[in-house]
């Protein structure tokens, strides 16, 4: 089965760390669910962010999508990389909209090693991101 078109579309963006294109395949009231922060993040700007910096920090030469469920307007992708020699597994659970937008992101990572060394890295990734911006918009 080929994967659905915002799933060929999420798969281009992470090959090519095209934040443009990530821009448009994300809904304006699109939800993130991170593996460290226990609220959603509603919104695209904030969705964006994290995918950005989740982009900068997990998507190193040894990223790999594993394995893909999916289903009419939903998506499981079981993924590994590994950082500073440990082994990352993680689950991106997506959902998108009828006009092909994703409105749904979680992500779910193990073990215990992982998440801890993700929230120090992608902390350290939304503060640069963050600054980045706001001397963009000075």
């Amino acid at each position: 089965m080929n994967p659905p078109a915002v799933i060929q579309a999420w798969h281009q963006v992470v090959r090519s760390r095209d934040l443009n294109a990530l821009g448009r395949l994300l809904a304006d009231e699109v939800v993130f669910h991170s593996p460290v922060v226990h609220t959603p993040q509603r919104g695209k700007a904030i969705t964006w962010q994290y995918l950005a910096g989740a982009m900068q920090v997990l998507n190193n030469a040894g990223f790999r999508y594993e394995r893909e469920i999916y289903g009419q307007l939903d998506a499981v992708l079981e993924f590994a990389t590994e950082i500073d020699g440990i082994q990352i597994n993680g689950v991106d659970l997506i959902r998108w909209n009828d006009a092909g937008q994703i409105v749904d992101f979680k992500v779910m990572v193990r073990p215990l090693k992982a998440v801890n060394l993700l929230h120090q890295r992608m902390a350290a990734m939304l503060e640069r991101l963050k600054q980045g911006q706001a001397q963009q918009n000075q």
